[in-house]
């Protein structure tokens, strides 16, 4: 489904003395925060003064924020962007807009369940679809036949070993 915002990362702990805001990024890459000029923080708009990325997380100053102390109180916030400042190319999507998506077999049109969560590999992400049966889909291009986040379908060729109570 379409989200107008998304969520992006956490605020996990403050860096240094200077009010200076580790997080933890929900994003393709660390990299990514880079182009975020405005960032969503309880609902309201943020425009970070400096960003960096230091060992895959992203170290974020904010206006105001100028001490440990203040910085200590955002600690566990999740930090969110407009959905439409995200580029990305076609056909590539965030995993946050695919949690929910009713997923159908290629083959015979059925539903098969619905995606809970998105697990990470270096490879490949693996979509966790559960009805009544439990899939680890491969999320790539041979396994993937459509995507319609409008419709809140995405269409997938399923193989003999991807539900969890076959072998």
């Amino acid at each position: 489904m379409k989200l107008a915002y998304v969520e992006v990362g956490q605020i996990v702990n403050t860096h240094g003395v200077r009010g200076e805001l580790k997080v933890q990024p929900w994003c393709d890459s660390a990299e990514q925060f880079l182009d975020f000029q405005t960032l969503y923080l309880d609902g309201n708009s943020v425009h970070p003064t400096a960003v960096r990325i230091h060992k895959n997380n992203v170290l974020l100053t904010l206006p105001g924020v100028e001490d440990m102390d203040t910085a200590l109180h955002l600690k566990n916030k999740i930090l969110s962007v407009r959905r439409e400042d995200i580029h990305l190319p076609e056909g590539r999507y965030l995993n946050a807009e695919l949690i929910g998506l009713a997923v159908r077999d290629a083959e015979n049109g059925q539903e098969v369940g619905k995606i809970t969560d998105i697990l990470l590999y270096p490879a490949n992400n693996v979509l966790v679809v559960k009805g009544e049966k439990e899939y680890m889909i491969p999320a790539v291009p041979a396994m993937i036949e459509n995507t319609d986040l409008d419709a809140g379908v995405m269409t997938v060729h399923l193989l003999k070993g991807m539900a969890s109570d076959e072998n």
